[in-house]
């Protein structure tokens, strides 16, 4: 006498893993969209923060401008080095971060400047090559991706 499964009771195996896994799946995936959601809003908060820190300690005006002179034209390499800078003023660390923090939906670290003159966009702007949305003349910043959250939330409106 052999000991061993034969091929019925390997295939209810497979299927009863198959089910479970059926199952299971789809409560991952949420708690993986809702970490990505919850990622992105604290990106944002963190984003504000030293926008608002920035201005606080250069008379109101936000990041982006070149020399903090606002007649100048707002530029992403002038806003990202301005809000990476790590350097000690008074002997103290300026408030700041490494680097821009990603879109975690795009993976994207890019930011679309609005100009002075450009009204800011009502929904987002080319998801495929910007992370985020800035306008510095308002310091108001989004996350530029399209859909909703699980709550029904536009991300655009986070």
């Amino acid at each position: 006498m052999k000991k061993g499964l034969t091929l019925v009771e390997l295939l209810i195996v497979l299927s009863a893993l198959g089910i479970i896994a059926a199952i299971v799946l789809p409560t991952f995936q949420s708690y993986t969209q809702q970490a990505k959601e919850a990622l992105a809003k604290d990106h944002l908060r963190t984003l504000r923060t030293i926008i608002e820190i920035y201005a606080a300690k250069k008379g109101g005006v936000a990041p982006g401008y070149p020399d903090d002179d606002i007649s100048k034209v707002p530029t992403e390499a002038v806003f990202n080095a301005q809000i990476t800078v790590a350097a000690v003023e008074s002997g103290q660390l300026r408030s700041s971060i490494l680097e821009c923090p990603e879109n975690p939906f795009s993976g994207k670290k890019t930011v679309r400047i609005i100009l002075n003159s450009q009204p800011f966009p009502t929904e987002p702007l080319l998801t495929n090559l910007y992370g985020w949305v800035y306008k510095p003349a308002t310091k108001d910043i989004r996350l530029n991706q399209e859909g909703t959250d699980s709550e029904g939330i536009a991300y655009y409106e986070y």
